[in-house]
């Protein structure tokens, strides 16, 4: 079985998913064909060797529908012979995109493939496709159904977080990923997104607030609590009766924000990127999914992470850099405390809740900003992992080579 090796990552920056944000008036599909040109104008690349490209929307209705994959290939100019497939699992789509392209590499389905993830959230919102689990008596009664956030609240309720926590966790994530803009960690793989006209509509993420401090999220209200109180918060008590109460700690400020975005990533084998000329930046040395407790639903990681590690024989101790999705403070938090991990290891270039979490796509970005980020700091290996609705996570190994 061949090794998959990274031979190039790149993201678009982040904008506002909303419909004053600098990429609402930019299609799904022209954030997929902005990143499907630069890796093929960054690397030189033959598009007629890549296989597939496989690339993860959560909402793929309306403009999103269809196979972008496959229409994006076509709308980049790539070579017709290079396949297409969009994928949903839910927020670690690109993350799941990239473990696909791997697999097919491993496998000796595929030479090269490109792993990555597409989301227009101004244009196409969260939950415009729909979906039996949260309706359907049958599989909402069984599984004690609450949205996300209250699964969120009842995270930092079981194990003891605070509002103060989640907040200072938030404010971090805004130091750092301003501090990382301001350092140009992110230069070597954003693509400004081009209108239309050819013009730069975004160059840098557009969520960052670099002054946010403890005062102004402290003003802000709990997003979730009102849900709570309509029944939600009766239906995962009665899963998780241990906890007295939910303590509605969440709110915009330290959860992940509604972002536009798209990402790739170049996946190949070892004797087909020496076809090209193409030196590899990372070998991918394992990959998992699990599921997990559905109700709760976003502790995924955590138990992917034992499985994975388990499965390479490794331990956290051979992990220098950790990446996992800031979905909500509380998750990382939980996940930090689980698995002993240092603050100064995990999401060291800032995370979702200051930058955002364009859903299908989220999963392909933090893998190429781990990836620049060991090449920065001269280390070696890092984790990437996704919390996800349904309760699972995804998990991805990588080392420099």
């Amino acid at each position: 079985m061949a090794d998959a090796y990274i031979y190039d990552a790149v993201r678009t920056p982040r904008g506002k998913g909303k419909k004053d944000g600098s990429l609402h008036e930019i299609t799904a599909l022209s954030l997929a064909t902005q990143v499907l040109e630069a890796l093929r104008d960054r690397n030189g690349l033959d598009t007629s060797k890549v296989d597939d490209v496989i690339l993860g929307c959560v909402s793929p209705v309306g403009e999103q529908g269809a196979d972008i994959a496959r229409t994006a290939v076509l709308n980049a100019g790539w070579a017709q012979t290079t396949a297409g497939v969009q994928i949903n699992r839910f927020c670690a789509s690109g993350l799941e995109a990239v473990n696909m392209a791997a697999a097919k590499v491993k496998a000796g389905e595929a030479d090269f493939a490109v792993g990555g993830g597409v989301e227009a959230m101004s244009r196409v919102p969260m939950g415009s496709d729909g979906g039996a689990w949260p309706v359907d008596p049958s599989s909402a009664f069984s599984t004690y159904f609450v949205p996300q956030g209250v699964s969120a609240d009842m995270i930092a309720s079981k194990w003891g977080f605070s509002r103060d926590d989640v907040d200072a966790y938030a404010v971090e994530s805004h130091k750092r990923s301003a501090r990382s803009w301001e350092e140009g960690r992110f230069r070597n793989s954003v693509v400004p997104v081009k209108n239309q006209l050819g013009l730069v509509q975004l160059d840098r993420d557009e969520t960052i607030r670099p002054n946010t401090d403890m005062q102004t999220l402290g003003a802000l209200n709990p997003s979730f609590a009102m849900m709570g109180e309509m029944a939600f918060d009766s239906v995962i008590n009665q899963r998780y009766p241990e906890v007295e109460r939910v303590n509605h700690v969440h709110t915009p400020g330290n959860s992940s924000g509604i972002v536009d975005g798209s990402a790739g990533v170049l996946i190949g084998s070892l004797e087909a990127g020496k076809a090209l000329g193409l030196k590899p930046r990372a070998k991918i040395r394992g990959a998992a999914s699990i599921g997990s407790e559905p109700s709760i639903m976003l502790t995924g990681p955590e138990f992917v992470t034992q499985k994975l590690l388990g499965k390479l024989g490794m331990t956290t101790a051979d992990i220098d850099l950790w990446e996992l999705n800031e979905a909500f403070a509380a998750v990382v938090l939980r996940y930090m405390q689980a698995l002993d991990i240092p603050h100064d290891r995990i999401n060291v270039c800032g995370g979702a809740i200051a930058m955002g979490h364009p859903l299908g796509a989220t999963g392909a970005m933090i893998t190429g900003v781990v990836l620049d980020e060991l090449e920065r700091s001269d280390k070696e290996t890092a984790l990437v992992t996704l919390c996800i609705g349904g309760g699972m996570g995804t998990a991805t190994v990588i080392e420099r080579v």
